[in-house]
């Protein structure tokens, strides 16, 4: 059998995170990319990922690939899709996609990668492969199971008040969000528990929450009926 006959079997990782840069007033979806460093598709930007070792699950894969290539070990983890089309690499490949949830303290706490970068979602490089596509379907899988999950928990504290909860919304959708509207909804969709911290500054205390462990992080299909946040109100895109 030739070399060409051969299929080779790569774990790859879409990585989101928040992030607010200085002077910006609402926060956007990062991720991380990797610059290549040979062929094919040299210098151009690439999701983590790596082989499958013959000797490893899947789910071994992507933990191993993605802290081997950025140092960061995501709150939330999930196989998003396979992705094998004949011409999508110069030989074949077949590559297990995940997707990961990273809190933003624990991305400012890891070491820093050789080679890796941080990019806003909704401005991204031109990437190698089909790894565009690729991104695109995480990203539409995001805005999809937020809906019906607590899957936003990935990417907040043990505890949090609305409004960062909220802003987790916002930067996902790419819209603003009526404050009273989305506390009305999330206070009555049985997700949330409230504490009795509060979280102070310059403004007024906020309270503290948590997520109701009761409910999986992320189910497989639509939550129990009662149980999922009601649709979130179409407001003003975000300027």
């Amino acid at each position: 059998m030739s070399s060409e006959d051969i299929t080779r079997v790569a774990v790859s990782t879409v990585i989101l995170s928040l992030k607010r840069e200085p002077g910006d007033e609402h926060a956007s979806v990062v991720m991380p990319l990797v610059r290549r460093v040979r062929d094919p598709f040299e210098g151009r930007w690439a999701l983590p990922g790596g082989w499958l070792d013959v000797h490893e699950g899947l789910d071994a894969a992507a933990s191993r690939t993605l802290a081997e290539t950025t140092g960061l070990s995501p709150s939330y983890l999930e196989q998003l899709y396979a992705f094998g089309a004949v011409d999508r690499s110069p030989t074949r490949v077949v590559s297990i996609v995940y997707w990961a949830l990273v809190r933003a303290d624990e991305v400012e706490q890891a070491h820093p990668q050789e080679n890796v970068a941080w990019f806003d979602t909704a401005d991204l490089p031109p990437l190698a492969f089909d790894h565009d596509e690729i991104v695109g379907y995480a990203l539409w899988r995001l805005r999809s199971k937020v809906g019906y999950s607590r899957i936003a928990h990935g990417l907040l504290p043990g505890e949090f008040t609305l409004a960062e909860l909220r802003e987790v919304y916002e930067a996902i959708f790419g819209r603003r969000l009526d404050p009273a509207n989305f506390r009305r909804q999330v206070e009555n969709s049985g997700n949330l528990i409230p504490t009795d911290r509060f979280r102070t500054g310059s403004h007024r205390p906020a309270r503290l929450y948590r997520y109701n462990r009761e409910v999986e992080l992320a189910d497989r299909g639509p939550l129990t009926h009662g149980l999922a946040p009601a649709p979130l109100p179409s407001e003003s895109s975000r300027s």
